[in-house]
């Protein structure tokens, strides 16, 4: 579940509750409705801790040196 689908359960949820005044036959459409917003919030948080960046990824540098200088470098055309 995105957080797309997430806020539409909020949204109808918050809908169902509090915007209407219907009465269905064996439903409480206000329970339907807070139950859909628990949903829809549940889904929110599960989409933000998923899609949150966990750490920050650095560069680890590693430098060597070493005792010896090396060897110069003798090109094709130059005579020993």
């Amino acid at each position: 579940m995105g957080i797309g689908v997430s806020i539409l359960l909020l949204a109808a949820g918050a809908i169902l509750a509090f915007a209407t005044s219907v009465t269905v036959s064996g439903i409480d459409l206000a329970t339907v409705g807070i139950i859909l917003m628990i949903v829809g919030g549940i889904g929110l948080v599960v989409s933000l801790i998923m899609f949150a960046p966990r750490r920050q990824r650095t560069a680890v540098v590693q430098e060597r040196s070493y005792d010896e200088p090396r060897a110069a470098y003798r090109g094709h055309d130059e005579r020993p």
